[in-house]
């Protein structure tokens, strides 16, 4: 059904998918969104280059990227209210402006998920030998191609036996990071007062959230650019509303929830972590490449000692894994509705009946992860997976542009009925879009260069290649499946609610 025939305050309901309704509760989900930003890793790994972008204003930067992404978490949450549909950017986009742009949507949204967890795989491989102290093994390649696999095949394990058991394995997992982050910030900011710090330590100031004083507009987009990427995953709470109690309010008030959640999380490690250790570009300043690249175990080393850094670096791993679950959770999920609208082979669709969860969809985007883990590990000496992490930016910032002025279209009539409406329907999601459509245009500018990133092809950076290729790849096989099946992309899947033939009584979809 398009916008165009949508009745106004009408809400829909989605096709029953075969998924387990009701199987989890507002705090679940809320943990899920959160665990799938992996804010543990994201500030370890991002923190030091925000520095580097912009020096002391960092936490600034942090708290202008925070708008945008809330912005977009209203436009989630309204169209959700309104279409609980667990293909989320497909579904929605696809109602719409049609079934080509919802297709490219749920493709962009899915291949995010995947690099983003391939490179994940890597980490989770890493962090797992250090916590045990194995430096060598933790810089072998091979040894952590081996481990980061096995974590990544138990992890769709888990995906694969359902939701249940999926929220109550993220609640550890969130938990040890959000702790550990925590406690890192408090131990940090009172060594600081006392005057225990190293050299190098500053008080905090109001001065940080200036974010006047970054230095010039190219250095406050790479670093608004960087911040960004630490928010992104809060989505995952709405992909998984057709298992959520209430599922028209809670997957959205989730997905809000985490994002203020993060903000609180990420103000405090970021201000606390840079009053430790300085912004310098030596010993522990976040400036210095070697504390960049890993600004917690640097940091943490130093501020709680060998025995409690061990713990944070336990906190990273456990951020890794726990993106890796969240990772496969929703994507797994946009392939299943893909599949029911016919936009995707039929066994993407099946369901366990046991589980109440999806097959082929989970086993699938766990496989293409682990493809592209070990893939990316070892082509050009593995520079091309440092190039995917930079690479799913625009990933990101394509489908959550696409989600932002979705929701100003699909509610357009909506838009004159009240300030509310008007605010949340349409100025806000459109505000989120227009800074994310900049973003887009100004990274993909930058990334074309062939000295961005650590590979470049015939001149053109590898990140750009990777970035815009994957959407080129997505519009190839895109056009290959519409020659083979059309009867979606002409339109003659009904989308509102009525099964679609291809999977005839929803509910018992064959087993896998």
């Amino acid at each position: 059904m398009s916008v165009n025939q949508r009745s106004r305050g009408q809400v829909e309901e989605p096709v029953d998918k075969g998924l387990k309704g009701s199987a989890i509760g507002l705090l679940s989900s809320t943990v899920i969104g959160l665990a799938a930003t992996a804010p543990a890793y994201s500030i370890t790994a991002t923190l030091g280059f925000v520095v580097i972008a912009v020096g002391l204003h960092a936490p600034a930067v942090l708290f202008l990227a925070f708008f945008p992404m809330m912005a977009i978490a209203v436009a989630f949450s309204q169209l959700n209210r309104d279409d609980p549909d667990c293909g989320t950017t497909f579904s929605w986009g696809t109602k719409t402006f049609g079934p080509w742009v919802g297709w490219m949507g749920g493709w962009g949204m899915t291949f995010a998920a995947v690099i983003a967890m391939a490179y994940l795989a890597g980490i989770a491989g890493q962090y797992f030998f250090l916590f045990f102290g194995a430096d060598d093994l933790a810089a072998s390649r091979g040894w952590v191609t081996v481990v980061g696999s096995v974590i990544l095949v138990v992890m769709t394990a888990i995906c694969y036996r359902g939701i249940q058991i999926s929220a109550r394995v993220q609640y550890v997992l969130f938990g040890v990071e959000a702790v550990m982050l925590v406690l890192f910030s408090l131990v940090a900011l009172v060594k600081v007062y006392s005057g225990n710090a190293p050299a190098g330590a500053i008080h905090p100031a109001a001065t940080w959230l200036n974010p006047f004083h970054t230095g010039g507009f190219n250095a406050f987009t790479a670093g608004l650019l960087l911040g960004l990427f630490i928010y992104w995953g809060w989505d995952s709470s709405v992909s998984i509303n057709e298992e959520t109690t209430n599922r028209h309010v809670n997957p959205g008030r989730a997905a809000v929830i985490a994002t203020l959640t993060l903000l609180g999380l990420y103000m405090l490690t970021s201000i606390s972590a840079q009053a430790y250790g300085g912004v310098g570009t030596k010993g522990l300043g976040l400036a210095n490449g070697n504390t960049a690249t890993d600004v917690l175990a640097t940091l943490g080393d130093s501020a709680l000692g060998s025995g409690l850094n061990k713990l944070l670096i336990l906190a990273t791993f456990s951020s890794a894994i726990g993106a890796l679950q969240t990772g496969i959770l929703p994507a797994a999920r946009t392939t299943l509705a893909m599949s029911t609208y016919q936009a995707l082979p039929e066994s993407f669709g099946r369901v366990n009946p046991r589980y109440q969860s999806p097959t082929v969809s989970t086993w699938f985007i766990g496989g293409a992860t682990l493809v592209l883990f070990v893939l990316g590990t070892y082509v050009a000496g593995g520079r091309i997976q440092f190039d995917s992490i930079s690479a799913i930016g625009l990933l990101i910032a394509y489908y959550y542009v696409l989600d932002g002025y979705t929701c100003v279209l699909y509610f357009r009539h909506d838009l004159r009925q009240s300030t509310r409406d008007l605010v949340l329907k349409g100025v806000i999601p459109l505000a989120g879009a227009v800074v994310l459509t900049l973003a887009f245009l100004k990274s993909a500018w930058e990334m074309r260069k062939e000295d961005y990133g650590y590979t470049s092809f015939h001149g053109v950076g590898g990140v750009f290649l990777l970035g815009v290729g994957t959407l080129i790849v997505g519009i190839v096989v895109m056009l290959a499946y519409a020659a083979v099946r059309p009867a979606f992309f002409r339109g003659e899947v009904d989308l509102s609610g009525t099964p679609s033939p291809q999977t005839p009584g929803a509910p018992a979809a064959p087993a896998g």
